[in-house]
């Protein structure tokens, strides 16, 4: 094995010595907390909530943020994190991104000082959890055709209506939920003690399963009128928020990418048959060398995106060609390398099939291939394809 198995093109020759430090620093948080244990949560469905104390330590919740107890990193340092924690595993990464990047987010952009002030600090120090409502049981992609509404009742508001495939839900403290009212669409800051407020998880699932996914019902639950986000008017609001985890998703997909070749290469070395390791034969290396091909260039593609949204001149359009190429490669490396293993390739020792199945959930949500496949082809022709 030559060092070039690693980093065909000297990648880390892009980066600066503090990214690389922040990187190393959370390979090493994966390497000694995720990895030993992933496979037993991931078979028992188990989300270790203890481990969001430790990332809050870490910096690691709402890093791209500033103030609030927030670590202010760059747009490529929260891509190399979210890279790194993938590798462990997409359940995990998903907290920090529903945390970070979602709920956070929002309250950052759009709330009242007095929601920063209240959730955030407690958030980035993992002592509070948050999670981001918007989709629901009829309105995935669409989410211009949600069915919750918020009414204005007196000096406060009324939430009635059901949200599906919410991240962290039924362990949230506070959720930003989206609803119609007769001004448009707007967001608001939901304890989830609030009487009327019911979390259920999605279970059982064949992917995520170290993450939690949930249900949530909205039964005449009532807020005081300085419960909504006060910045935002439309999809506008939640949409700038999935723009932010889209924009990680196309970094944590090279994780998980590269976790599996790296896995399969040291198979590869170590596996005999007729008397030589498995690595010697052409077509296993053809394998190598098309999984090594796609994650040097995924990692360009998110490296020149992360560039772009550090110097404030990142297009929403542009975030749709990481997400969309970047998942989908990350799912044909995963299978790839699943075939390397063979048999072994199915059980729990070995990562790449666990990737695989936790990248189909990848694929759909925050945008699914079709949905950015028309954003593309909106940016390429001016024409909207959408119905």
């Amino acid at each position: 094995m030559t060092d070039l198995a690693y980093d065909y093109l000297d990648l880390d020759g892009m980066f600066s010595a503090e990214e690389l430090e922040l990187r190393d620093r959370v390979r090493g948080f994966v390497r000694d907390r995720i990895k030993p244990n992933i496979a037993d949560w991931y078979e028992n469905a188990y989300f270790p909530r203890e481990l969001a104390r430790e990332m809050g330590a870490s910096g690691l919740l709402g890093m791209h943020l500033t103030g609030y107890g927030c670590a202010g990193r760059s747009a490529v340092e929260y891509g190399l994190a979210a890279m790194e924690l993938e590798a462990g595993d997409s359940g995990l990464r998903t907290f920090v991104s529903v945390q970070g990047s979602l709920a956070m987010s929002a309250i950052h952009k759009f709330g009242s000082e007095e929601h920063k002030q209240r959730w955030l600090p407690d958030m980035a120090a993992g002592e509070s959890i948050g999670c981001f409502a918007l989709t629901e049981p009829d309105a995935g992609s669409d989410p211009a055709g949600m069915t919750t509404r918020a009414q204005r009742d007196g000096d406060g508001w009324v939430l009635n209506g059901a949200k599906r495939w919410i991240g962290l839900a039924t362990i949230a403290d506070v959720a930003v939920v989206w609803a119609k009212t007769d001004e448009g669409v707007r967001g608001f800051v939901v304890p989830t003690d609030t009487p009327g407020f019911t979390a259920t998880a999605i279970e059982p699932k064949l992917g995520m399963r170290a993450s939690i996914q949930a249900e949530i019902a909205l039964s005449d639950l009532r807020l005081p009128e300085d419960a909504v986000l006060p910045e935002v008017l439309g999809l506008r609001g939640p949409f700038s928020c999935l723009n932010e985890a889209r924009y990680g998703i196309m970094w944590e997909a090279m994780g998980a990418a590269r976790d599996a070749y790296e896995d399969a290469l040291a198979y590869a070395l170590e596996r005999r048959q007729f008397g030589v390791p498995i690595a010697a034969f052409q077509l296993t290396q053809q394998k190598l060398v098309d999984m090594m091909l796609e994650i040097q260039k995924g990692v360009l593609v998110a490296l020149r995106t992360g560039r772009l949204k550090d110097a404030g001149t990142l297009r929403p359009q542009q975030i749709s060609l990481g997400k969309l190429n970047n998942v989908r490669e990350a799912i044909a490396v995963c299978r790839q390398a699943r075939t390397v293993l063979g048999g072994n390739g199915i059980t729990l020792e070995h990562s790449a099939l666990r990737h695989a199945n936790n990248l189909e959930s990848v694929r759909t949500y925050e945008g699914t291939d079709e949905v950015h496949t028309l954003i593309m082809g909106q940016a390429l022709t001016g024409i909207s394809a959408f119905a």
